[in-house]
């Protein structure tokens, strides 16, 4: 007899997704920030408020290559991505896509589901008719950035922070990294 094999895929978002969407940001967020902000800041995340947010997005994308993809594992939402033109000042919109988010729930992590992502979102880019990818991602995810370099992606030089209150209080340093995407 054969052995099962997971469900799993990744796929365009559908409205309906919004909630879960939410509950996997607010646990992701929840793991990724806590060395930077208080535990009352994390604990207030609104996942109501997330699920508002991305419905809206679905409903009415900035632009038309503005994408949101689910990974699944049998069905339920366990990461997701956004892609869309890269919007920094050196960057060029129509060869410059961007991988805007990109979140696995922590306790799905390590079974494949950020690589199913990635190559999801790379093929996304891919279909926009980007020509190199670039993400921004915190300078002391070693975890992502070593997932993203062992894919492909290197740092290229841009780095930035963000002032995550507008007060100056706390800010979060970021770094860019990019990838070649092939031709379609």
């Amino acid at each position: 007899m054969s052995e099962p094999t997971a469900d799993t895929s990744v796929r365009l978002a559908w409205p309906a997704d919004a909630p879960e969407v939410a509950r996997v940001q607010v646990a992701a967020w929840r793991q990724a920030y806590a060395d930077l902000l208080p535990a009352d800041v994390l604990d207030d995340l609104d996942e109501e408020a997330f699920t508002e947010q991305w419905q809206r997005s679905l409903a009415k994308p900035p632009d038309a290559r503005n994408r949101l993809l689910v990974a699944l594992d049998h069905g339920t939402v366990v990461g997701f991505a956004a892609t869309g033109p890269a919007d920094d000042p050196d960057a060029d919109p129509i060869v410059d896509g961007e991988i805007t988010t990109f979140h696995v729930d922590p306790g799905q992590t390590r079974h494949g589901h950020g690589s199913r992502l990635l190559q999801a979102c790379a093929d996304t880019l891919v279909a926009d008719r980007f020509s190199r990818g670039v993400i921004w991602l915190l300078s002391a995810d070693d975890t992502l950035r070593t997932f993203l370099t062992e894919a492909g992606w290197a740092p290229d030089g841009a780095h930035r922070e963000l002032d995550l209150y507008g007060d100056g209080t706390v800010r979060a340093k970021q770094i860019r990294l990019h990838t070649s995407l092939p031709e379609d």
